[in-house]
């Protein structure tokens, strides 16, 4: 049995986000959460708050045992990006993308 948890429309760029993911990845859940306590990245609170949830669903939904699970693969994907333009010298402008993603996160036992 698995348990999910997605976070979707998270306002961080996937490239930022993947680099405290790949941290927890096949990681049981108290090594995941002390990692994610520990990590200095803004993210981490959120990826910390999803874990959270999903060990809730697996806890209540799911009827799981909390001791014996695992993050069996969590991953980012890219959401939609806003476009802003930036005035440049000559009347020109630059596009900036603002990035959001989604997250995902999967429980399993082991």
């Amino acid at each position: 049995m698995e348990a999910t948890a997605i976070a979707k429309y998270v306002k961080v760029s996937p490239q930022k986000a993947r680099l405290v993911v790949d941290l927890i990845r096949g990681k049981h859940i108290e090594q995941a959460l002390s990692i994610l306590a520990l990590n200095t990245k803004a993210i981490s609170r959120d990826i910390t708050k999803l874990v959270k949830s999903a060990v809730a669903n697996a806890e209540n939904t799911k009827n799981l045992n909390v001791d014996s699970l695992y993050v069996k693969s969590a991953f980012v994907d890219a959401g939609p990006s806003m476009k802003r333009t930036h005035s440049r010298a000559m009347g020109r402008g630059n596009m900036i993308k603002k990035r959001s993603s989604h997250i995902t996160v999967v429980l399993a036992e082991r």
